[in-house]
């Protein structure tokens, strides 16, 4: 309940950004999100990394609050609910959420001059809704060959050359930045213009429950593995989300 009601703050707006693990799994295959538990988002040496971090202080209280949560809480309903739904099931919810969010990518590569991304990001919307029943399955993917595209409003402000602000740990929710949460504010009203689950602010909070829960699932023990490989779990992880953030744009500029 804790999680449904700040869910529901938010309306549903948490696609993009980072709750506690990442933002889409590898498994559930929606190349170019946050997730920032992969490896991948350590290969670089953390020394190159430019952080704007001056509330700190402040950012790493909420980690810890953040961090308690997980374990807790999130984890164990996480791991329940996966000894309940199989594998492939949960693949398919979380197919599901992450077309919801097409639109608001195709608008966002508009936004940003990414024209033919916006083309192809739509036409993934209407192939996976209508052959991949709203979106269960990825035929786009599979049969046609159209891989996920990322693109996000925080991305599109980038564009426009708006800085990061600063480092901000959200509660409950993870890493951003001033920039990017703003961002991921305007992507969640925007995608709850349409969503099925908005005439009621209950509904609203469950269905993000799900998808929390759903995605986390997919995800089970790599949290607690990248915090025991780390000396400091907070700048890892601040490290880690700027690292795989800047791969995001890289790959969506050379897109264009």
């Amino acid at each position: 309940m804790l999680f449904a009601m700040t869910a529901m703050m938010f309306s549903g707006h948490l696609v993009a950004a980072a709750e506690l693990s990442g933002e889409v799994a590898s498994s559930e295959k929606f190349a170019g999100a946050v997730d920032f538990l992969s490896d991948e988002s350590y290969e670089k040496p953390t020394s190159d990394v430019q952080v704007s971090d001056p509330i700190e202080p402040f950012n790493r209280a909420v980690f810890t609050v953040n961090d308690k949560f997980y374990i807790w809480m999130l984890e164990p309903v996480s791991k329940g609910y996966s000894k309940i739904v199989p594998a492939d099931i949960r693949g398919c919810i979380g197919n599901f959420f992450y077309n919801l969010g097409e639109p608001v990518r195709s608008v966002n590569c508009l936004l940003q001059g990414r024209f033919r991304d916006a083309g192809k990001t739509l036409g993934r919307f209407f192939i996976n809704s209508i052959c991949g029943v709203f979106g269960l399955a990825d035929p786009a993917g599979d049969e046609f060959e159209i891989p996920p595209i990322y693109a996000s409003f925080g991305e599109t402000l980038s564009v426009w050359g708006v800085g990061d602000g600063f480092y901000l740990v959200v509660p409950l929710l993870g890493p951003s930045t001033l920039r990017d949460f703003s961002g991921t504010v305007v992507d969640g009203v925007a995608s709850a213009t349409y969503t099925p689950w908005n005439d009621d602010t209950l509904t609203t909070a469950t269905a993000q429950g799900a998808k929390t829960v759903n995605r986390t699932s997919l995800h089970l023990g790599e949290y607690v593995e990248i915090k025991s490989m780390s000396f400091d779990s907070y700048v890892a992880f601040r490290n880690g989300y700027y690292q795989m953030r800047s791969k995001q744009y890289d790959h969506s500029t050379s897109s264009k």
